[in-house]
């Protein structure tokens, strides 16, 4: 009965890994109810399930009950294990929406995560694995988090809707994180950034560096764009191209910006040009901010 009154309880699927992150790291049961009870297709999504997998695994003991329809989910969190994992992604959400949460996941861990995740690596809708690469990773070092043994490795390339990716995800132990002042930005010394494309033409990242170098050179002179054209089996199993761009400031911090192609088979094609335009201006917009 003590454990009912402990157990949180909350309805629909807005905030989904949150709460499982947050549940699992307060060592918390929670309840969901009505995940998307209303609708013509009720209950978890198969990329919520997937990451609940994933949750499953990397954790040790944890009890989990789904009923019939999907809609309720009751989660009792184990321990953090960690350890060497392998996961299989949905390709309906790409790799970053995983991996976001093993970000917050990983320090904690019993023993060191050695994780390799599979599917889609670059989407429209998630930060691509290249965005948390080059962002999340340098936060995380600020708070005491690094060594050779924090990395995220992208073996291949899978563009949606069809996947074909994989990343090697590794993070050292800590228990405790050091506290963090981290207040001004500081002005923008340099930009860096990663056009890449798979099962299409080598011409099109450079194509895309061109016109985003026509912008961002009015900026600052300061700017790398490496291109990235993986062939055979690292290229996945879709066509497509897409750009991460990042500002660095002189004080540490780093700005973001991506986009990537259409999906084969949805929408309209877009030319590299354009791609690389808009990406330079997204990342202008957000120094601007």
């Amino acid at each position: 009965a003590a454990g009912e009154a402990q157990c949180l309880s909350y309805t629909g699927c807005n905030f989904l890994r949150q709460r499982l992150v947050l549940a699992t790291l307060s060592g918390r049961p929670l309840k969901i109810r009505k995940i998307r009870s209303k609708e013509e297709d009720p209950g978890l999504r198969d990329f919520e399930a997937s990451f609940i997998r994933l949750i499953d695994k990397v954790t040790n003991g944890s009890r989990i009950e789904i009923n019939q329809t999907g809609t309720t989910l009751y989660y009792q969190p184990g321990l953090l294990y960690g350890g060497s994992l392998e996961h299989d992604c949905s390709p309906s959400r790409s790799i970053g929406y995983y991996l976001e949460s093993l970000l917050c996941l990983a320090p904690f861990m019993k023993h060191p995560l050695k994780i390799v995740l599979r599917g889609v690596t670059n989407d429209q809708v998630d930060p691509s694995v290249d965005v948390l690469k080059a962002t999340a990773l340098p936060l995380l070092k600020k708070f005491g988090i690094d060594g050779e043994s924090l990395e995220i490795k992208i073996n291949r390339r899978g563009m949606p809707p069809k996947g074909g990716g994989e990343i090697l995800f590794t993070c050292p132990v800590r228990k405790i994180l050091q506290p963090v002042q981290f207040t001004d930005p500081g002005k923008i010394k340099r930009i860096r950034g990663t056009a890449y494309s798979v099962r299409v033409s080598p011409q099109m990242a450079n194509r895309m560096v061109e016109s985003a170098r026509g912008i961002l050179n009015k900026f600052l002179p300061d700017i790398y764009i490496y291109t990235d054209h993986m062939k055979g089996v690292s290229s996945g199993k879709s066509p497509g191209f897409g750009m991460c761009l990042t500002a660095e400031t002189i004080n540490g911090t780093i700005l973001s910006a991506e986009l990537a192609s259409n999906p084969q088979g949805q929408g309209a094609a877009v030319l590299p040009e354009e791609l690389g335009q808009n990406c330079a201006k997204l990342l202008l917009e957000e120094v601007y901010r």
